[in-house]
């Protein structure tokens, strides 16, 4: 009876264990090549993406990729002008951030007082904006004017939304298309973190209005 017994105990457990494998391993396939979560640290994307928003990314829709080389194994579509992606920083590829892409392979960028230009044309559709009246000269740096300079093949040039504080491809070059993570579509959770950490109610914080919203 007792052998009947360790049996059905060591059969559970194996039960158990078995369940908990499988979860794991279908989790790290999702987060590997369909959905990653991200949120946001800075106010780089103000004001499409806030402080305290946290992001779904669709790692697929540009193709799967090899793990820890971002081969593209099967291509799908490449980043176009307007996606939001994540991607790995190129002087730190450790570190993960997100942008707008502005343009893609052949697409010549220019700056102009802040005004800037997609193969000599300004976009019909604008998605960053500079707040800051002052422009700076190109002497003092590349954020009121740049360029012109064209995207080779495989790369992209991303901007972030806050033109006026954003550490982008204007400062640091291009992105390679393998660095790409994938592409942010909707706003999951968002917080004010400020706020939360100085209220004992923690749901006060909650941009609820926030949350479920599709990213364009």
């Amino acid at each position: 009876m007792k052998n009947r017994q360790a049996k059905k105990q060591k059969s559970v457990a194996r039960e158990y264990i078995e369940a908990i494998l499988i979860a794991l391993i279908l989790a790290l396939f999702i987060r590997t090549f369909v959905v990653q979560a991200f949120k946001i640290p800075s106010g780089s994307m103000l004001d499409t993406l806030l402080i305290g928003d946290h992001i779904l990314v669709s790692k697929f829709i540009y193709g799967i990729k090899m793990p820890f080389t971002g081969k593209i194994l099967v291509p799908i579509k490449s980043p176009k002008r307007g996606d939001i992606v994540v991607f790995k920083y190129p002087n730190d590829p450790k570190l993960d951030y997100i942008k707008r892409v502005v343009a893609t392979a052949g697409d010549t960028v220019e700056i102009q007082d802040k005004k800037v230009f997609i193969n000599g044309k300004v976009p019909a559709i604008r998605y960053g904006e500079f707040k800051d009246p002052h422009i700076l000269l190109p002497s003092q740096g590349p954020r009121d004017n740049f360029g012109p300079i064209t995207v080779p093949e495989g790369n992209i040039f991303v901007m972030g939304d806050n033109r006026d504080n954003s550490y982008d491809s204007r400062f640091w070059g291009f992105v390679d298309l393998h660095a790409v993570r994938g592409k942010a579509f909707i706003i999951y959770w968002s917080w004010d973190v400020k706020k939360s950490l100085l209220s004992w109610d923690r749901f006060a914080s909650v941009r609820w209005t926030r949350i479920g919203n599709i990213l364009h």
